[in-house]
């Protein structure tokens, strides 16, 4: 890989801030400074910037995130924050959401940099469950569980929802399992029951649930244990 490209990964500088970091001397190869944004590296060589050393991140990545409300989950961050910005380079443009959370919707998010991994999660054909803690501005009527269990038909749709699953808390509160990743659609199932969610958190995906030791914001790599089980 030339020198210059790996620079602009692992930093986030443009080509030619690279350039400019170059000619100043501000980067070694193997203990020796180096001017060249062409010279050819690999992964046997030591890179510095600045005296520190820029290592290079393997294929397969697969972490999750505990999100809180207010971020995005895109790399398009013109009007809001994204959860991208948790995450240092080169990460942070290697990774992408394999299914992604309402800007307001807390929980598990998980990313990874395989595109087939993320597939399995997203695609309608493998059925994903994902569970949610959903938080209800009007009681629950007693007619939700078997409605929802049926099928909802959703504003603008002309097909019902697959079946959800839902176990309720309290008068307000629930925790409900689908299989889909429709449009808002957790939010739109419970305004077609004349209900307004105002609370989403998703806290369970396939067999992954989120770590209660992650605190908003934080992430970790899944364990070769969590990976095994969810590819079952």
């Amino acid at each position: 890989m030339r020198l210059d490209k790996f620079l602009s990964k692992q930093t986030g500088l443009s080509r030619s801030q690279v350039t400019k970091v170059l000619r100043a001397g501000s980067v070694e190869v193997n203990g020796e400074m180096c001017k060249s944004g062409a010279a050819q590296i690999g992964e046997q060589d030591c890179i510095t910037y600045e005296k520190k050393q820029l290592h290079w991140v393997q294929q397969g990545q697969y972490i999750m995130l505990n999100k809180p409300s207010g971020y995005v989950c895109s790399h398009d961050g013109a009007d809001y924050p994204t959860v991208y910005q948790f995450f240092d380079h080169p990460l942070r443009t290697t990774l992408h959401c394999a299914g992604r959370l309402d800007m307001d919707t807390t929980g598990l998010v998980l990313l990874t940099d395989d595109g087939q991994w993320s597939h399995r999660i997203t695609s309608p054909k493998h059925d994903c469950a994902k569970t949610y803690l959903v938080s209800l501005a009007d009681p629950i009527e007693p007619d939700y569980e078997q409605r929802l269990a049926k099928g909802i038909l959703l504003r603008g749709e002309k097909t019902l929802t697959k079946p959800a699953h839902c176990e309720i808390i309290d008068d307000y509160t629930l925790n409900l399992t689908i299989s889909e990743g429709r449009y808002h659609q957790v939010k739109r199932m419970f305004a077609a029951l004349g209900n307004k969610v105002i609370g989403l958190h998703r806290w369970r995906i396939g067999t992954l649930v989120l770590d209660e030791q992650l605190a908003e914001g934080e992430f970790r790599s899944l364990t070769p244990e969590e990976l095994q089980r969810f590819q079952e």
